[in-house]
């Protein structure tokens, strides 16, 4: 009996330690249409800046970025939500045709920077576009003796239909397919982009998949949505283009009918412990899987539901004529991070509207340990706070009136928001 128990015991502090252990990322891509040089709706980034308040990302991997101006912009509105985000550095495309001219199209990843480092970042030069590849390592306890590599790709391949279009999209993955041939078999790959494909029929689509065995990386659709997307309301449910039937805004018309965006990951990562995708967790943020919603924009009643708000669906409507997609990842390694989630460990007590005194209640493993940042409105940083109980009195007499944010940049947690009002 005793040794069963110890058994037991044993089973137990182990399955602990793996729950322990067990951390998600949250991933997004977003096709950010021109960004900042497209200008039909004024202050796009607003409605950016919302949807990435409400996401929250770990990982931002974005194409049609226009300029490094647009790059930082992007970034510091990052950073207010969470100061660890960092970038990689933004490179001009150095692929071309000698059709038009694509310099001014880019992609970029975001991260944050207390769960993952960059190692290196690379181009992958194409006919058309470059693949943009991304070396990140897990910033875990044990990094030094088992590093955890996660590459990212980013990618914008050749848009429209036709055989000619069709012929170019295959030729830059099969571009993208010699460098990863290079690769180990049981690399962790990320490849997200506007793959610009109508059917997974297309030969640069088989060509990911390699359904022949040739390639040494053989990607999946974790939405295991394989089929003809195009002009298929069947397919509802992963379709991101086009969010807009008015013209004039930029991008793209024609209402919500295509399946062009996409997360897709190294078969490696259906099941390796170290580092795979959350089953079930592929998602077209802003898509209420609504049949009435093909063919509508997606800011209409059509394309109303539970899962995303009006108010969400309006600012994607506004930004982009794509909707960015989902997907989260999760290993079993505990990070080399001294922070915690703090959800509901600091709080507002009594209303949040005041003239004199904001009082919070803070979770008493919180004490001595941070301190907070009050901001206003246009980002600037007006007042700290040290925490040193578990009740914190917080003068605003002093303050105008108006909005402010109460953050902290070591514990991760959704920024409070108080009103000033004398």
């Amino acid at each position: 009996m005793i040794k069963k128990l110890h058994l037991i015991a044993i089973a137990c502090a182990l399955m602990f330690q793996s729950l322990y252990a067990q951390e998600n990322f949250k991933l997004m891509f977003y096709n950010v249409l021109n960004f900042p040089l497209e200008n039909a709706v004024p202050n796009r980034l607003q409605y950016l800046e919302l949807v990435l308040d409400d996401y929250r990302p770990d990982i931002f991997m974005v194409c049609e970025l226009n300029n490094e101006a647009g790059a930082n912009t992007i970034l510091s509105s990052l950073q207010f939500l969470n100061p660890d985000y960092q970038s990689a550095a933004f490179e001009l495309n150095t692929s071309d045709d000698t059709g038009s001219n694509q310099n001014d199209l880019q992609q970029l990843i975001y991260y944050d920077s207390s769960k993952f480092i960059l190692e290196s970042q690379t181009i992958v030069t194409t006919i058309f576009r470059d693949f943009n590849h991304y070396k990140l390592k897990l910033n875990s306890i044990n990094q030094d003796t088992n590093p955890v590599v996660l590459d990212v790709i980013v990618c914008h391949l050749k848009a429209s239909q036709g055989i000619d279009n069709q012929a170019f999209r295959l030729q830059m993955v099969e571009d993208l397919t010699t460098y990863l041939n290079t690769f180990p078999a049981t690399s962790n790959i990320v490849l997200a982009g506007d793959l610009n494909v109508y059917t997974n029929s297309e030969p640069a689509f088989q060509e990911l998949i390699d359904t022949d065995n040739d390639n040494t990386i053989k990607f999946v659709d974790p939405a295991d949505r394989i089929g003809s997307w195009h002009n298929n309301p069947n397919f509802i449910d992963v379709m991101t283009q086009s969010t807009r039937t008015q013209t004039g805004l930029g991008g793209s018309t024609g209402g919500f009918d295509d399946r062009f965006d996409f997360i897709m990951t190294s078969s490696s990562m259906i099941s390796n412990p170290e580092l795979s995708f959350v089953s079930n967790s592929y998602d077209v943020y802003g898509n209420n899987e609504n049949f009435q919603c093909y063919n509508r924009e997606i800011n209409s009643s059509d394309c109303a539901g539970t899962d995303f708000s009006f108010t969400i669906r309006d600012a994607l409507y506004n930004f982009s004529d794509h909707l960015p997609v989902t997907l989260e990842l999760q290993t079993n390694q505990s990070l080399s991070i001294d922070d915690f989630l703090v959800a509901d460990s600091i709080s507002i007590l009594g209303t949040n509207i005041v003239d004199d005194i904001l009082k919070l209640k803070v979770d008493d493993r919180l004490q001595n340990n941070l301190s907070l940042a009050i901001y206003n409105s246009l980002g600037q940083v007006i007042k700290t706070v040290d925490v040193n109980n578990t009740l914190i009195h917080i003068d605003a007499s002093q303050l105008t009136s108006g909005m402010y944010y109460i953050t902290n940049s070591k514990f991760q947690f959704k920024p409070l928001k108080f009103i000033v009002a004398h």
